[in-house]
Protein backbone atom coordinates (compact mmCIF):
# COMPACT_ATOMS: atom_id res chain seq x y z
CA UNK A 1 0.00 0.00 0.00
CA UNK A 2 1.20 3.72 -0.34
CA UNK A 3 0.62 4.92 2.91
CA UNK A 4 -3.01 6.00 2.63
CA UNK A 5 -5.89 4.42 4.31
CA UNK A 6 -8.15 5.35 1.54
CA UNK A 7 -7.39 4.72 -2.05
CA UNK A 8 -9.39 5.77 -5.28
CA UNK A 9 -12.42 4.09 -5.51
CA UNK A 10 -14.86 3.04 -8.70
CA UNK A 11 -17.56 5.99 -7.52
CA UNK A 12 -17.09 8.95 -5.00
CA UNK A 13 -20.55 8.14 -4.67
CA UNK A 14 -20.09 4.75 -3.45
CA UNK A 15 -17.70 3.45 -0.63
CA UNK A 16 -16.40 0.65 -3.03
CA UNK A 17 -12.79 0.43 -1.20
CA UNK A 18 -13.24 -0.15 2.59
CA UNK A 19 -9.81 0.91 2.80
CA UNK A 20 -6.96 -0.37 4.92
CA UNK A 21 -4.86 0.70 7.91
CA UNK A 22 -1.20 0.52 6.98
CA UNK A 23 0.61 -1.18 9.99
CA UNK A 24 3.56 -3.45 10.25
CA UNK A 25 2.85 -6.92 12.26
CA UNK A 26 5.88 -6.41 14.15
CA UNK A 27 4.62 -3.34 15.97
CA UNK A 28 0.65 -3.42 16.78
CA UNK A 29 -1.30 -0.14 18.12
CA UNK A 30 -4.04 -2.20 19.59
CA UNK A 31 -4.13 -1.52 23.26
CA UNK A 32 -5.76 -4.57 23.85
CA UNK A 33 -2.45 -6.37 22.44
CA UNK A 34 -0.19 -4.07 24.24
CA UNK A 35 2.36 -5.70 26.12
CA UNK A 36 0.46 -6.11 30.15
CA UNK A 37 1.46 -3.70 32.77
CA UNK A 38 2.56 -6.14 36.42
CA UNK A 39 -0.05 -5.82 38.74
CA UNK A 40 2.33 -6.44 41.93
CA UNK A 41 1.14 -6.82 45.37
CA UNK A 42 2.75 -7.02 48.86
CA UNK A 43 2.65 -10.70 48.54
CA UNK A 44 5.10 -9.78 45.71
CA UNK A 45 2.80 -11.48 42.85
CA UNK A 46 2.42 -10.47 39.14
CA UNK A 47 -0.81 -10.46 37.72
CA UNK A 48 1.42 -11.45 34.24
CA UNK A 49 4.11 -13.92 34.29
CA UNK A 50 6.53 -14.48 32.00
CA UNK A 51 6.79 -18.25 31.81
CA UNK A 52 3.16 -18.71 31.70
CA UNK A 53 2.48 -21.20 28.69
CA UNK A 54 1.30 -19.87 25.84
CA UNK A 55 -1.43 -22.36 25.12
CA UNK A 56 -3.85 -24.07 27.54
CA UNK A 57 -4.89 -27.20 25.62
CA UNK A 58 -1.54 -28.09 23.67
CA UNK A 59 -0.29 -27.38 20.09
CA UNK A 60 -3.35 -28.15 17.07
CA UNK A 61 -3.08 -31.02 15.58
CA UNK A 62 -3.75 -32.07 11.89
CA UNK A 63 -2.01 -30.99 8.62
CA UNK A 64 -4.68 -27.87 8.23
CA UNK A 65 -3.85 -26.25 12.32
CA UNK A 66 -7.07 -25.13 14.06
CA UNK A 67 -6.58 -21.06 14.40
CA UNK A 68 -6.50 -19.52 11.13
CA UNK A 69 -3.31 -17.60 11.73
CA UNK A 70 -0.50 -20.18 12.01
CA UNK A 71 1.16 -18.68 8.99
CA UNK A 72 1.05 -21.98 7.28
CA UNK A 73 -2.62 -23.35 6.61
CA UNK A 74 -2.91 -26.87 5.04
CA UNK A 75 -0.10 -26.52 3.02
CA UNK A 76 3.17 -25.71 4.81
CA UNK A 77 5.09 -23.11 5.48
CA UNK A 78 6.45 -23.76 1.57
CA UNK A 79 3.24 -22.96 0.36
CA UNK A 80 2.40 -20.41 2.02
CA UNK A 81 5.67 -18.49 1.13
CA UNK A 82 4.74 -19.04 -2.87
CA UNK A 83 3.82 -16.37 -5.17
CA UNK A 84 1.00 -16.12 -7.27
CA UNK A 85 -2.47 -17.99 -6.99
CA UNK A 86 -1.96 -21.54 -5.99
CA UNK A 87 -5.32 -22.73 -7.84
CA UNK A 88 -6.30 -20.70 -11.18
CA UNK A 89 -9.26 -21.06 -13.70
CA UNK A 90 -11.68 -22.48 -11.04
CA UNK A 91 -14.84 -23.73 -13.09
CA UNK A 92 -18.53 -25.54 -11.98
CA UNK A 93 -20.23 -26.69 -14.87
CA UNK A 94 -22.93 -29.21 -16.01
CA UNK A 95 -25.04 -29.55 -13.64
CA UNK A 96 -26.90 -32.59 -13.37
CA UNK A 97 -30.20 -33.69 -11.95
CA UNK A 98 -29.32 -37.87 -10.39
CA UNK A 99 -31.55 -40.16 -9.32
CA UNK A 100 -34.65 -38.21 -10.57
CA UNK A 101 -37.48 -39.10 -9.52
CA UNK A 102 -36.77 -40.33 -6.06
CA UNK A 103 -36.81 -39.21 -3.06
CA UNK A 104 -33.14 -38.85 -3.37
CA UNK A 105 -33.04 -36.63 -5.79
CA UNK A 106 -30.12 -34.06 -6.22
CA UNK A 107 -27.89 -31.84 -8.66
CA UNK A 108 -24.03 -32.65 -8.95
CA UNK A 109 -21.46 -29.96 -10.38
CA UNK A 110 -18.44 -31.26 -12.36
CA UNK A 111 -15.70 -28.71 -10.62
CA UNK A 112 -12.58 -28.30 -12.95
CA UNK A 113 -9.58 -26.29 -11.87
CA UNK A 114 -5.58 -25.93 -12.78
CA UNK A 115 -2.44 -26.07 -10.15
CA UNK A 116 1.06 -26.71 -10.18
CA UNK A 117 1.12 -27.07 -6.79
CA UNK A 118 3.18 -30.38 -6.53
CA UNK A 119 0.64 -31.69 -4.18
CA UNK A 120 -1.53 -32.21 -6.12
CA UNK A 121 -2.40 -35.60 -8.07
CA UNK A 122 -2.83 -33.96 -11.87
CA UNK A 123 -2.37 -30.44 -12.83
CA UNK A 124 -5.74 -30.26 -13.90
CA UNK A 125 -7.78 -31.92 -10.72
CA UNK A 126 -11.67 -32.30 -11.06
CA UNK A 127 -14.07 -34.11 -9.37
CA UNK A 128 -18.36 -34.43 -8.93
CA UNK A 129 -19.76 -32.79 -6.44
CA UNK A 130 -23.27 -31.74 -4.82
CA UNK A 131 -24.81 -28.86 -2.82
CA UNK A 132 -24.21 -30.74 0.15
CA UNK A 133 -20.13 -30.85 -0.33
CA UNK A 134 -19.33 -27.44 -0.83
CA UNK A 135 -21.83 -26.79 2.91
CA UNK A 136 -18.84 -29.34 4.01
CA UNK A 137 -16.22 -27.63 2.49
CA UNK A 138 -17.18 -24.36 4.05
CA UNK A 139 -18.37 -25.23 7.44
CA UNK A 140 -14.85 -27.34 7.38
CA UNK A 141 -12.89 -24.27 6.56
CA UNK A 142 -14.71 -21.74 8.68
CA UNK A 143 -14.09 -23.95 12.02
CA UNK A 144 -10.58 -24.28 11.11
CA UNK A 145 -9.59 -21.34 10.37
CA UNK A 146 -11.72 -19.10 12.62
CA UNK A 147 -9.62 -15.67 11.49
CA UNK A 148 -10.12 -15.93 8.06
CA UNK A 149 -13.15 -14.30 5.83
CA UNK A 150 -14.64 -17.47 4.30
CA UNK A 151 -16.84 -16.70 1.54
CA UNK A 152 -20.52 -17.07 1.68
CA UNK A 153 -22.69 -19.73 -0.06
CA UNK A 154 -25.81 -19.12 -2.18
CA UNK A 155 -28.47 -19.89 0.24
CA UNK A 156 -29.90 -23.07 0.02
CA UNK A 157 -33.56 -22.52 -1.62
CA UNK A 158 -33.39 -18.23 -1.91
CA UNK A 159 -35.48 -17.80 -5.13
CA UNK A 160 -35.93 -14.19 -4.83
CA UNK A 161 -34.14 -13.78 -8.53
CA UNK A 162 -35.22 -16.80 -9.73
CA UNK A 163 -38.52 -18.50 -10.54
CA UNK A 164 -38.89 -22.17 -10.80
CA UNK A 165 -38.29 -25.37 -8.96
CA UNK A 166 -34.43 -26.10 -7.31
CA UNK A 167 -34.04 -28.63 -9.94
CA UNK A 168 -35.19 -26.39 -13.45
CA UNK A 169 -32.73 -25.20 -15.17
CA UNK A 170 -32.35 -21.65 -14.67
CA UNK A 171 -32.40 -22.53 -10.58
CA UNK A 172 -29.66 -24.99 -11.78
CA UNK A 173 -27.81 -22.66 -13.89
CA UNK A 174 -28.37 -19.86 -11.19
CA UNK A 175 -26.55 -21.78 -8.56
CA UNK A 176 -23.84 -23.07 -10.69
CA UNK A 177 -22.54 -19.18 -10.64
CA UNK A 178 -22.97 -18.89 -7.43
CA UNK A 179 -21.62 -22.05 -6.23
CA UNK A 180 -18.26 -21.27 -9.15
CA UNK A 181 -18.40 -17.76 -7.43
CA UNK A 182 -17.67 -19.44 -3.95
CA UNK A 183 -14.63 -21.65 -5.52
CA UNK A 184 -12.79 -18.66 -7.22
CA UNK A 185 -13.06 -16.33 -4.10
CA UNK A 186 -11.20 -19.50 -2.46
CA UNK A 187 -8.63 -19.60 -5.10
CA UNK A 188 -7.95 -16.28 -4.67
CA UNK A 189 -7.29 -16.39 -1.00
CA UNK A 190 -3.03 -17.11 0.10
CA UNK A 191 -4.30 -19.39 2.52
CA UNK A 192 -7.54 -21.29 2.12
CA UNK A 193 -6.46 -22.08 -1.07
CA UNK A 194 -3.81 -24.69 -0.40
CA UNK A 195 -5.68 -26.70 2.53
CA UNK A 196 -5.97 -29.97 2.62
CA UNK A 197 -9.32 -30.12 2.65
CA UNK A 198 -9.69 -27.78 -0.54
CA UNK A 199 -7.54 -30.12 -2.27
CA UNK A 200 -9.41 -33.13 -1.48
CA UNK A 201 -12.99 -31.17 -3.19
CA UNK A 202 -11.06 -30.68 -6.02
CA UNK A 203 -9.73 -33.94 -6.91
CA UNK A 204 -10.05 -36.54 -4.29
CA UNK A 205 -11.64 -39.94 -5.63
CA UNK A 206 -12.97 -40.94 -1.71
CA UNK A 207 -14.33 -37.47 -1.01
CA UNK A 208 -16.86 -39.21 1.54
CA UNK A 209 -13.99 -40.89 3.25
CA UNK A 210 -12.23 -37.91 3.37
CA UNK A 211 -15.09 -36.39 5.07
CA UNK A 212 -15.54 -38.99 7.54
CA UNK A 213 -11.67 -38.96 8.55
CA UNK A 214 -11.92 -34.94 9.10
CA UNK A 215 -15.17 -34.80 11.28
CA UNK A 216 -13.35 -37.38 13.22
CA UNK A 217 -10.33 -35.47 13.81
CA UNK A 218 -12.04 -32.48 14.32
CA UNK A 219 -13.95 -33.83 16.91
CA UNK A 220 -11.12 -35.10 18.83
CA UNK A 221 -9.45 -31.78 18.71
CA UNK A 222 -12.51 -30.07 20.05
CA UNK A 223 -12.24 -33.05 23.04
CA UNK A 224 -8.70 -31.89 23.93
CA UNK A 225 -9.63 -28.55 23.59
CA UNK A 226 -12.15 -28.38 26.34
CA UNK A 227 -10.78 -27.37 29.52
CA UNK A 228 -11.89 -25.09 32.54
CA UNK A 229 -10.44 -21.73 31.49
CA UNK A 230 -11.66 -22.26 28.08
CA UNK A 231 -15.25 -22.50 30.13
CA UNK A 232 -14.24 -20.01 32.05
CA UNK A 233 -13.39 -16.95 29.60
CA UNK A 234 -16.64 -18.14 27.56
CA UNK A 235 -19.12 -17.33 31.06
CA UNK A 236 -16.80 -13.83 31.52
CA UNK A 237 -18.47 -12.48 28.53
CA UNK A 238 -21.84 -11.84 27.15
CA UNK A 239 -23.61 -9.91 24.25
CA UNK A 240 -23.81 -6.57 26.28
CA UNK A 241 -20.25 -6.37 27.09
CA UNK A 242 -18.28 -4.04 25.17
CA UNK A 243 -14.32 -3.41 24.67
CA UNK A 244 -13.09 -1.72 26.96
CA UNK A 245 -10.38 0.01 24.38
CA UNK A 246 -11.21 -0.41 21.15
CA UNK A 247 -8.71 -0.94 18.26
CA UNK A 248 -9.22 1.99 15.71
CA UNK A 249 -8.00 -0.06 12.40
CA UNK A 250 -10.92 -2.45 13.12
CA UNK A 251 -13.45 0.47 14.23
CA UNK A 252 -12.19 2.11 11.09
CA UNK A 253 -12.35 -1.12 8.79
CA UNK A 254 -15.94 -1.90 10.03
CA UNK A 255 -17.03 1.80 9.31
CA UNK A 256 -16.21 1.26 5.92
CA UNK A 257 -17.46 -2.14 5.07
CA UNK A 258 -20.73 -0.47 6.93
CA UNK A 259 -20.52 2.07 4.13
CA UNK A 260 -19.58 -0.46 1.50
CA UNK A 261 -23.13 -2.45 2.17
CA UNK A 262 -25.50 0.80 2.34
CA UNK A 263 -23.32 1.44 -1.09
CA UNK A 264 -24.52 -2.30 -2.27
CA UNK A 265 -27.86 -1.76 -1.26
CA UNK A 266 -28.79 1.13 -3.00
CA UNK A 267 -27.40 -0.31 -5.71
CA UNK A 268 -29.28 -3.39 -5.21
CA UNK A 269 -32.91 -1.41 -4.52
CA UNK A 270 -31.96 0.76 -7.65
CA UNK A 271 -31.06 -2.45 -10.11
CA UNK A 272 -34.27 -4.03 -9.17
CA UNK A 273 -36.41 -1.00 -9.67
CA UNK A 274 -34.90 -0.21 -13.25
CA UNK A 275 -35.27 -3.93 -13.89
CA UNK A 276 -38.94 -3.39 -13.16
CA UNK A 277 -39.23 0.11 -14.93
CA UNK A 278 -37.55 -1.46 -18.19
CA UNK A 279 -40.15 -4.23 -18.21
CA UNK A 280 -42.97 -2.05 -18.36
CA UNK A 281 -41.03 -0.27 -21.08
CA UNK A 282 -40.96 -3.25 -23.06
CA UNK A 283 -44.54 -3.53 -22.76
CA UNK A 284 -45.16 0.14 -23.49
CA UNK A 285 -43.23 -0.29 -27.05
CA UNK A 286 -45.37 -3.80 -27.63
CA UNK A 287 -48.29 -1.84 -27.44
CA UNK A 288 -46.89 1.15 -29.37
CA UNK A 289 -46.06 -1.45 -32.27
CA UNK A 290 -49.88 -2.65 -32.16
CA UNK A 291 -50.62 0.87 -32.55
CA UNK A 292 -48.64 0.97 -35.34
CA UNK A 293 -49.90 -1.92 -37.06
CA UNK A 294 -53.03 -0.66 -37.01
CA UNK A 295 -52.34 2.70 -38.58
CA UNK A 296 -50.68 0.48 -41.41
CA UNK A 297 -53.78 -1.11 -41.90
CA UNK A 298 -55.34 1.72 -42.46
CA UNK A 299 -52.76 3.81 -44.57
CA UNK A 300 -53.10 1.56 -47.94
CA UNK A 301 -50.14 3.39 -49.27
CA UNK A 302 -47.24 3.34 -46.78
CA UNK A 303 -48.23 0.08 -45.38
CA UNK A 304 -45.18 -1.57 -45.49
CA UNK A 305 -43.29 1.26 -44.17
CA UNK A 306 -44.99 1.09 -41.04
CA UNK A 307 -44.92 -2.56 -40.78
CA UNK A 308 -41.19 -2.17 -40.98
CA UNK A 309 -41.83 0.17 -38.39
CA UNK A 310 -44.10 -1.83 -36.17
CA UNK A 311 -41.51 -5.24 -36.38
CA UNK A 312 -38.79 -2.62 -35.53
CA UNK A 313 -41.01 -1.56 -32.24
CA UNK A 314 -41.17 -5.07 -31.41
CA UNK A 315 -37.43 -5.82 -31.76
CA UNK A 316 -36.76 -3.15 -29.58
CA UNK A 317 -38.99 -3.91 -26.95
CA UNK A 318 -38.08 -7.70 -26.58
CA UNK A 319 -34.13 -6.16 -26.49
CA UNK A 320 -35.47 -4.72 -23.56
CA UNK A 321 -37.07 -7.36 -21.89
CA UNK A 322 -34.51 -9.78 -23.08
CA UNK A 323 -31.60 -7.51 -20.82
CA UNK A 324 -34.04 -6.66 -18.09
CA UNK A 325 -34.20 -10.96 -17.74
CA UNK A 326 -30.57 -12.11 -18.18
CA UNK A 327 -28.48 -8.89 -17.29
CA UNK A 328 -30.19 -7.50 -14.28
CA UNK A 329 -31.17 -10.56 -12.91
CA UNK A 330 -27.33 -12.14 -12.74
CA UNK A 331 -26.22 -8.36 -11.81
CA UNK A 332 -28.35 -8.18 -8.58
CA UNK A 333 -27.37 -12.08 -7.54
CA UNK A 334 -23.55 -10.86 -7.66
CA UNK A 335 -24.30 -7.64 -5.66
CA UNK A 336 -26.26 -10.26 -3.49
CA UNK A 337 -23.19 -12.06 -3.26
CA UNK A 338 -21.12 -9.39 -2.24
CA UNK A 339 -23.78 -8.07 0.21
CA UNK A 340 -22.93 -11.68 2.41
CA UNK A 341 -19.69 -11.84 1.56
CA UNK A 342 -18.76 -8.44 3.27
CA UNK A 343 -21.27 -9.88 6.14
CA UNK A 344 -18.52 -13.17 6.35
CA UNK A 345 -15.77 -10.38 7.05
CA UNK A 346 -18.05 -8.79 9.84
CA UNK A 347 -18.55 -12.00 11.14
CA UNK A 348 -14.78 -12.50 11.50
CA UNK A 349 -14.63 -8.66 13.02
CA UNK A 350 -16.83 -9.82 15.46
CA UNK A 351 -14.89 -13.25 16.74
CA UNK A 352 -11.83 -10.74 16.83
CA UNK A 353 -13.64 -8.56 19.15
CA UNK A 354 -14.37 -11.17 21.14
CA UNK A 355 -10.96 -12.49 21.20
CA UNK A 356 -9.82 -9.22 22.14
CA UNK A 357 -12.31 -9.65 25.17
CA UNK A 358 -11.42 -12.70 26.63
CA UNK A 359 -7.91 -10.81 27.37
CA UNK A 360 -9.56 -8.04 28.68
CA UNK A 361 -11.85 -9.74 30.83
CA UNK A 362 -9.56 -12.38 32.16
CA UNK A 363 -6.90 -9.44 32.73
CA UNK A 364 -9.34 -7.56 35.23
CA UNK A 365 -10.27 -11.10 36.20
CA UNK A 366 -6.80 -11.76 37.33
CA UNK A 367 -6.18 -8.46 39.11
CA UNK A 368 -9.13 -8.70 41.18
CA UNK A 369 -7.89 -12.37 42.53
CA UNK A 370 -4.28 -11.06 42.95
CA UNK A 371 -5.91 -7.87 44.82
CA UNK A 372 -7.91 -10.58 47.20
CA UNK A 373 -4.80 -12.89 47.52
CA UNK A 374 -2.54 -9.53 48.58
CA UNK A 375 -5.31 -8.61 50.92
CA UNK A 376 -5.04 -11.87 52.77
CA UNK A 377 -1.88 -12.34 53.10
CA UNK A 378 -1.96 -8.63 54.59
CA UNK A 379 -4.69 -10.19 57.15
CA UNK A 380 -7.32 -8.25 55.85
CA UNK A 381 -9.66 -10.75 55.28
CA UNK A 382 -11.59 -10.89 52.18
CA UNK A 383 -11.08 -8.04 49.98
CA UNK A 384 -13.00 -5.36 49.16
CA UNK A 385 -16.93 -4.54 49.18
CA UNK A 386 -20.17 -4.62 50.91
CA UNK A 387 -20.45 -8.27 50.20
CA UNK A 388 -16.59 -8.97 51.31
CA UNK A 389 -17.55 -7.17 54.43
CA UNK A 390 -20.55 -9.58 55.32
CA UNK A 391 -19.05 -12.41 54.89
CA UNK A 392 -15.81 -11.71 56.64
CA UNK A 393 -18.31 -10.81 59.74
CA UNK A 394 -20.10 -14.37 60.00
CA UNK A 395 -16.95 -15.83 59.51
CA UNK A 396 -15.96 -13.67 62.64
CA UNK A 397 -19.76 -14.67 64.60
CA UNK A 398 -18.80 -18.29 63.68
CA UNK A 399 -15.48 -18.01 65.77
CA UNK A 400 -13.04 -16.95 63.60
CA UNK A 401 -10.57 -17.81 61.16
CA UNK A 402 -7.84 -20.15 61.64
CA UNK A 403 -4.49 -19.93 60.82
CA UNK A 404 -5.13 -23.18 58.94
CA UNK A 405 -8.08 -22.43 56.93
CA UNK A 406 -6.44 -18.66 55.88
CA UNK A 407 -3.09 -20.82 54.48
CA UNK A 408 -5.45 -23.18 52.93
CA UNK A 409 -7.14 -19.63 50.86
CA UNK A 410 -3.88 -18.33 49.75
CA UNK A 411 -2.81 -21.63 48.54
CA UNK A 412 -6.22 -22.04 46.35
CA UNK A 413 -6.02 -18.43 45.29
CA UNK A 414 -2.15 -18.95 44.30
CA UNK A 415 -3.16 -22.03 42.19
CA UNK A 416 -5.89 -19.82 40.81
CA UNK A 417 -3.25 -16.84 40.06
CA UNK A 418 -1.33 -19.33 37.94
CA UNK A 419 -3.73 -20.82 36.13
CA UNK A 420 -4.88 -17.67 35.11
CA UNK A 421 -1.82 -16.22 34.30
CA UNK A 422 -1.59 -18.66 31.92
CA UNK A 423 -4.82 -17.84 30.30
CA UNK A 424 -4.13 -14.31 29.93
CA UNK A 425 -1.22 -15.08 28.23
CA UNK A 426 -2.77 -17.21 26.00
CA UNK A 427 -5.56 -14.75 25.41
CA UNK A 428 -3.11 -12.27 24.53
CA UNK A 429 -1.28 -14.13 21.87
CA UNK A 430 -4.40 -15.37 20.49
CA UNK A 431 -5.64 -11.68 20.16
CA UNK A 432 -2.79 -10.66 18.56
CA UNK A 433 -2.42 -13.47 16.50
CA UNK A 434 -6.25 -12.85 14.87
CA UNK A 435 -5.27 -8.59 14.53
CA UNK A 436 -2.71 -9.77 12.13
CA UNK A 437 -4.48 -12.55 10.58
CA UNK A 438 -7.84 -10.04 10.15
CA UNK A 439 -5.34 -7.05 8.74
CA UNK A 440 -4.31 -9.45 6.08
CA UNK A 441 -7.66 -10.75 5.51
CA UNK A 442 -8.78 -7.15 4.99
CA UNK A 443 -6.20 -7.14 1.92
CA UNK A 444 -7.57 -10.25 0.33
CA UNK A 445 -11.24 -8.65 0.61
CA UNK A 446 -10.15 -5.23 -1.13
CA UNK A 447 -8.67 -7.40 -3.99
CA UNK A 448 -11.11 -10.08 -4.69
CA UNK A 449 -13.39 -6.88 -3.73
CA UNK A 450 -12.15 -4.63 -6.75
CA UNK A 451 -11.58 -7.99 -9.27
CA UNK A 452 -15.53 -9.12 -8.85
CA UNK A 453 -16.68 -5.02 -9.09
CA UNK A 454 -14.56 -4.72 -12.62
CA UNK A 455 -15.82 -8.20 -14.02
CA UNK A 456 -20.17 -7.06 -12.43
CA UNK A 457 -19.85 -3.23 -13.51
CA UNK A 458 -17.89 -4.41 -17.23
CA UNK A 459 -20.42 -7.42 -17.69
CA UNK A 460 -23.41 -4.73 -17.25
CA UNK A 461 -21.99 -2.64 -19.44
CA UNK A 462 -21.32 -5.67 -22.03
CA UNK A 463 -25.17 -6.31 -21.64
CA UNK A 464 -25.97 -2.51 -22.40
CA UNK A 465 -24.16 -2.47 -25.47
CA UNK A 466 -24.98 -5.37 -26.93
CA UNK A 467 -28.91 -4.09 -25.91
CA UNK A 468 -28.47 -1.04 -28.21
CA UNK A 469 -26.48 -2.63 -30.97
CA UNK A 470 -29.12 -4.83 -31.68
CA UNK A 471 -31.58 -1.81 -31.13
CA UNK A 472 -29.92 0.09 -33.55
CA UNK A 473 -29.42 -2.90 -36.52
CA UNK A 474 -33.76 -2.66 -35.84
CA UNK A 475 -33.98 0.70 -36.67
CA UNK A 476 -31.59 0.69 -39.40
CA UNK A 477 -33.69 -1.61 -41.17
CA UNK A 478 -36.67 0.36 -40.69
CA UNK A 479 -34.74 3.79 -41.82
CA UNK A 480 -34.68 3.07 -46.13
CA UNK A 481 -38.71 2.12 -46.20
CA UNK A 482 -39.08 5.27 -44.95
CA UNK A 483 -37.02 6.95 -46.62
CA UNK A 484 -38.82 5.51 -49.66
CA UNK A 485 -42.35 6.81 -48.57
CA UNK A 486 -43.14 9.25 -51.72
CA UNK A 487 -44.47 12.77 -50.42
CA UNK A 488 -46.27 14.81 -53.08
CA UNK A 489 -44.43 18.62 -52.79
Amino acid sequence: MDGSFHDEDFSSSVAWETGAPTSSTATSSANATSSPQAHTGTGGYSAYSRDASPGLAGPSTGTEGRAGFDGTGGGGAAGARANGLAVTDVQVRDGKVELEGTSDTFVSYLVTAQTELPSYSSKTPSARRRFHDFVFLRDGLVKDFPACVVPPLPEKHRMEYVIGDRFSAEFIERRRQDLERFLQRLARHPKLSRTEIFQNFLESTEWNVYKHKHHARASSIDDGHSGVLDTLSDTLLNAFTKLKKPDERFVIIRQHLDSFEEGLTSLERLAGRSKTRMSDLSGDYEDLAVSVQGLGYLESGITEPLMRFERALVDFGANVKDHSASASEGFLEHVHSLLAYSHSFKSVLKLRDQKQLDFEELSSYLSNVVTERDRLAGGYGYGMGIGSYLKERMESLRGGETDMSRAARLQRLDAKIKELQEAVLHAQETSTAFNEQVLAEHEIFRGTKRHEMKKLLGAFADGQIKMHKASMQAWDRTIPPLQRIYVEP
